[in-house]
């Protein structure tokens, strides 16, 4: 697969209800009856968000703009329709946002010409826990010396060098699936206390796990980075293709290296303690463009499954 990458700036719940809303062509070429549906139909900051276009034409290609984001579509040939992963970071103050689109007509339907509109979302606040967890943790990691500060600045480097990432190609295709079969230990959103000391929100997904359980991808993807890092511990990242990485934490063991392309359910580590941790678990997270998104609620949307071209 060519990877071309440019850089920017729990359980399954309940299937969610789809909503199809009208909206109408901007002045750039006329055309009737588009149609746009977002799923979840209430969308909320932390939250990830799948657009489904259905022109009233054919395009050869579809692409947008979302909270300043570049949105990627693909195309699912069997319901002829338009889509693409998308989020809102937990920072977005609750309001109304433009998703901006543009297409190309395709062969037979005035070839060359653009066809654009924007409509408007209403993002709401989301409801996340405000439990306070109160854990304690190793000095090292809130009081680290000279020789430890210069371990994570490597480490803010390296993520800052591979997590801002973004490969226009898809690569997961259909639902994306717990990474362990586990109670959950800590939701995404709570407020994180380390020594008495409250942190930024918990920007993940916690699965409470002995040592040594595997750990499964939780969609078809690439392995963008395997390797021990200091608040991490032994990392790995999947890019999932259109800016959307899965992020699995304080692994004991790695089964996978770097380059490597897995599918769905394929184990690629194994669980832990290493690094910021407070005892053994997996900590997994979901970023999309640099935006950490709730893992929980990527798990609850009926995406669609399309094939992924190689």
């Amino acid at each position: 697969m060519n990877r071309q990458l440019t850089t920017l700036p729990f359980t399954r719940g309940a299937l969610l209800p789809l909503v199809w809303i009208f909206l109408s062509l901007a002045p750039v070429a006329t055309a009737a009856n588009w149609t746009v549906r977002a799923q979840p139909t209430r969308l909320v900051n932390g939250g990830p968000v799948l657009f489904q276009v259905k022109p009233s034409a054919k395009l050869a290609a579809l692409s947008g703009t979302w909270l300043g984001h570049e949105v990627y579509f693909s195309f699912d040939t069997a319901s002829k329709t338009w889509f693409a992963l998308a989020g809102v970071s937990l920072e977005t103050v609750p309001g109304s946002y433009a998703l901006e689109l543009s297409g190309n007509t395709a062969a037979g339907e005035g070839s060359g010409k653009t066809v654009a509109f924007t409509h408007k979302f209403t993002v709401a606040r989301g409801k996340y826990p405000k439990i306070q967890v109160k854990l304690s943790v190793e000095g090292r990691f809130t009081e680290p010396n000279p020789e430890q500060q210069k371990q994570i600045a490597e480490g803010v480097q390296i993520k800052k060098d591979y997590l801002t990432r973004v490969t226009p190609e898809r690569e997961w295709s259909g639902q994306f699936t717990a990474p362990a079969e586990a109670e959950i230990s800590d939701v995404f959103g709570s407020e994180r206390i380390f020594n008495g000391k409250t942190s930024s929100p918990h920007q993940g997904l916690d699965f409470r796990v002995p040592s040594g359980t595997p750990v499964a991808a939780m969609n078809s993807g690439t392995v963008l980075l395997a390797r021990p890092l200091y608040f991490e511990g032994n990392f790995i990242v999947l890019d999932h293709g259109q800016g959307l990485l899965t992020l699995y934490l304080h692994l004991s063991e790695f089964k996978v290296k770097e380059g490597d392309q897995v599918k769905r359910g394929q184990v690629i580590g194994l669980s832990g303690g290493t690094g910021r941790a407070t005892g053994p678990h997996l900590h997994v997270a979901v970023r999309w463009q640099g935006t950490y998104l709730d893992p929980a609620q990527l798990m609850r949307l009926r995406l669609p499954q399309p094939a992924v071209s190689n």
